[in-house]
C-alpha cells in the first residue's frame, strides 16, 4: 500500500529537483503521514510549492487551462487535469493578487513619509494607462457583461535600445493592471511609481488617449508630470470628425485633418478654435469624438513639436500593445467569460510574468503560506 502511495506521489511530483523521493529512504513501517513526511501537509493540492508554482506558470501562459494541462503532461509527463490547473493557477494568483494589493495599499497609507529630496538623474520614465475590456459572468445593469480593465505600463530610457533609424525598441516594461474602480487602481499606479523611484526622474512623460478619468488620476498623481495626448488617437478623432461633417469627402476630410494637426505642430490654438467654430451648428452622433470639446480639455498636451525635438514619445503604440500581450492574449480567447475575483487572479500572474518579476512569486506563496 505505501509503495502504491508513493507512486501516486512520484507521478504528481514527477520533477527531481521539485522533490526527490528517493532521499527519504521510505521504510515499509511509516507511522507518520506521507503528506506531512514530504513536508506537503500544509499545502492545499498535496503537490509540493515549486510545482504549485510551475502549474501556476502554465496555467497564465497558454491559451487556455486544458492547453497548460497538455503542454504539462508533454513537458513534465504528468497528467494533470484543466480543473486542477485552473484551482492551482487561481490559487496562487489570489496570493499573488493579495500581496501586491496590500503592498500598493500600505504604500499609498504612508505616502507622505516617502522621503523624495534626492538629486534627479538624467532620463525619462515613461507611464502610460489605457482601458480595455473583458467578458465577465456578471450582468450590469444595462445587461452588459463586459468590464473594463485598466492597464498601466512603466518604462524608461535605460529601458530602450535605439535603432539606426532613430525608433526604439523597448527592453522592458513594468505593469499593473485592475478590473474595477478608478481609485484602486490609480493607488496600484501610485505604488509602482513609488517602487520605481519616480521622483528620481529627470522628466515624467505620461502618454493617454485623453480619456478624463487617466486624465484626472494624472493631475493628482503626478501634477509635475508632461502630459501627452496620443498623437494616433488624435488623428483617428480628428479624420471620424472630418468624415462625418464633410459626408466622407476623401480629399476634405485629409485637408481638414493637416489642418489641425499642422496648427498643433505650430502652437495655433486658437487657429483650431477658430477653424472648429465653422461647425459648431454641426450636431455629431455619440459614436464621433466631439471634436471641439476633447481638443479643448486637452489643449495643453498637444504640443507635437516640441515633444518630438526632446525626443520623446508622441504614441500610445506601447500601451495599445501591452493590452494585447497582458490581457488579450490570455483572457480574451473566444467564448471565454470570467468572475471579476478570477480574472484579476490571471491578470496579477500576467503581469508578474510580463513585468519579468516571475522569480518572485515562490517567495511570496511560501510567506503567504507558512506564515
Amino acid at each position: 500500500m505505501l509503495n502504491g502511495k508513493i507512486e501516486i506521489y512520484r507521478t504528481i511530483l514527477q520533477i527531481n529537483d521539485i522533490i526527490d523521493l528517493d532521499k527519504y529512504n521510505l521504510k515499509s513501517k511509516l507511522i507518520t503521514p506521507l503528506d506531512e513526511y514530504l513536508g506537503i501537509d500544509k499545502l492545499p493540492f498535496k503537490v509540493s510549492l515549486k510545482m504549485m508554482i510551475e502549474i501556476a506558470f502554465w496555467g497564465q501562459n497558454q491559451a487556455s487551462f486544458q492547453k497548460a494541462s497538455e503542454i504539462i503532461y508533454r513537458v513534465y509527463g504528468v497528467k494533470i487535469s484543466y480543473v486542477t490547473v485552473m484551482k492551482i493557477t487561481k490559487y496562487v494568483g489570489k496570493l499573488v493578487y493579495d500581496y501586491n494589493y496590500n503592498k500598493a495599499i500600505e504604500i499609498w497609507n504612508n505616502r507622505t513619509n516617502i522621503d523624495m529630496t534626492v538629486t534627479k538623474k538624467k532620463g525619462t520614465l515613461y507611464i502610460q494607462a489605457d482601458g480595455a475590456s473583458v467578458n465577465t459572468r456578471i450582468e450590469d445593469e444595462n445587461g452588459s457583461t463586459w468590464r473594463e480593465n485598466k492597464l498601466g505600463i512603466f518604462f524608461s530610457d535605460d529601458d530602450m535600445y535605439k535603432r539606426k533609424d532613430k525608433s526604439n525598441i523597448i527592453n522592458h516594461k513594468e505593469y499593473v493592471s485592475y478590473i474595477g474602480n478608478v481609485e484602486t487602481f490609480k493607488i496600484m499606479v501610485f505604488a509602482k511609481a513609488v517602487e520605481l523611484k519616480y521622483w528620481e526622474y529627470e522628466e515624467i512623460v505620461f502618454i493617454s488617449d485623453g480619456a478624463t478619468w487617466i486624465r484626472n488620476m494624472i493631475d493628482e498623481l503626478f501634477p509635475e508630470a508632461i502630459q501627452i495626448l496620443d498623437k494616433f488617437h488624435l488623428i483617428e478623432n480628428i479624420t471620424n470628425y472630418g468624415k462625418f461633417i464633410f459626408n466622407d469627402d476623401t480629399k476634405k476630410v485629409e485637408k481638414f485633418r493637416d489642418k489641425i494637426i499642422g496648427y498643433c505642430y505650430s502652437r495655433e490654438y486658437d487657429l483650431i478654435v477658430k477653424e472648429l467654430k465653422k461647425y459648431k451648428d454641426i450636431t455629431v452622433p455619440k459614436t464621433v469624438c466631439n471634436l471641439p470639446v476633447y481638443l479643448e480639455n486637452n489643449k495643453n498636451k498637444i504640443d507635437y513639436s516640441t515633444y518630438e525635438h526632446n525626443d520623446w514619445f508622441v504614441g500610445s503604440g506601447a500601451i495599445e500593445s501591452s493590452n494585447k500581450t497582458v490581457v488579450q492574449l490570455r483572457l480574451k480567447q473566444a467564448g471565454m467569460r470570467w468572475s471579476v475575483e478570477g480574472a484579476n487572479y490571471m491578470i496579477a500572474l500576467r503581469c508578474m510574468y510580463e513585468s519579468e518579476h516571475w522569480g518572485e512569486i515562490e517567495k511570496i506563496v511560501d510567506n503567504e503560506i507558512y506564515h
